[in-house]
């Protein structure tokens, strides 16, 4: 029988990760499910009768205390998918701890709760899967010293640089920690309808959020296919860590992306972002 993992799914209240929670959990493995709604989060708990827990990503002190709760509750995780994310307003904003709001909820984020439960991954010889998005080609280009938008700013490039970002934090987590057995990838789930992109002025919402797009959008049970496969394949033998992912294949992400000093640069500046306060 295959192995029961233990997978941590941020982003779980909906979409794609509530279609993914339900996969996984159908294959018997133990699901752990983070969403920033505490009343849809539990709902689809309770469907699966998994555990929950409510974490906003706009505010990094949540962040932390759910690393200190998963570390507390969970001797072994197996499995954490960073799938939080989404499009922000038209006007540039910046959440309670300095931080433009895109780049923090999609990237600062996920790479804090990774850091804190580093050794833990590490110990059970774990997968990081981060949903990106083809917007990192489409929109990205990472400018270390622009990671806040303080210089210029739209809602469609932060995106894209957040998603370029979470594609090299996965290079950078691969040539750190793969020979401590920590594997990682990083994968576009494709254009799906979901409640993404909800705030009037996100530059994709007209795709998202109407009818016409709603039309050529798929839904979310093929937006979380990759990550499903990723999550219950074993990292080495069925994909290759370190790499970005669409349709379970791998793919071309933006050149940047492929720029090991600007991985290992936009790792110390994260790391001076979440330690500046």
């Amino acid at each position: 029988m295959p192995t029961r993992k233990v997978i941590v799914i941020t982003g779980a209240s909906d979409g794609i990760g509530a279609a993914a929670a339900r996969a996984l959990s159908a294959r018997g493995h133990r699901i752990v499910l983070v969403g920033r709604s505490r009343e849809k989060t539990q709902r689809i708990a309770q469907e699966l009768e998994q555990e929950f827990h409510v974490a906003d990503f706009a505010e990094l002190e949540q962040v932390r205390a759910l690393a200190h709760l998963l570390l507390e509750r969970h001797p072994r995780i197996d499995v954490l998918a960073n799938n939080a994310g989404g499009v922000f307003g038209r006007n540039r904003q910046l959440t309670i701890d300095g931080h433009e709001v895109t780049f923090q909820v999609n990237y600062l984020a996920p790479f804090l709760l990774t850091s804190l439960l580093m050794e833990r991954l590490i110990e059970s010889r774990a997968s990081v899967i981060n949903t990106s998005s083809v917007a990192n080609r489409a929109y990205g280009r990472i400018d270390l010293a622009n990671l806040n938008g303080q210089k210029r700013y739209s809602p469609v490039t932060a995106y894209g640089n957040a998603k370029l970002a979470q594609i090299l934090f996965t290079r950078e987590l691969h040539h750190r920690y793969a020979d401590r057995g920590l594997a990682s990838a990083a994968f576009h789930p494709g254009n799906i309808a979901t409640s993404f992109s909800t705030e009037a002025g996100a530059g994709l919402r007209l795709v998202y959020q109407t009818w016409i797009g709603r039309r050529i959008l798929q839904t979310p049970d093929k937006g979380a296919d990759t990550l499903v496969w990723l999550a219950d394949a074993e990292a080495g033998t069925d994909y290759p860590s370190g790499e970005y992912f669409v349709r379970r294949r791998v793919r071309r992400a933006n050149r940047q992306a492929y720029d090991e000093t600007r991985a290992r640069d936009l790792w110390a500046a994260s790391e001076r972002l979440l330690h500046s306060r």
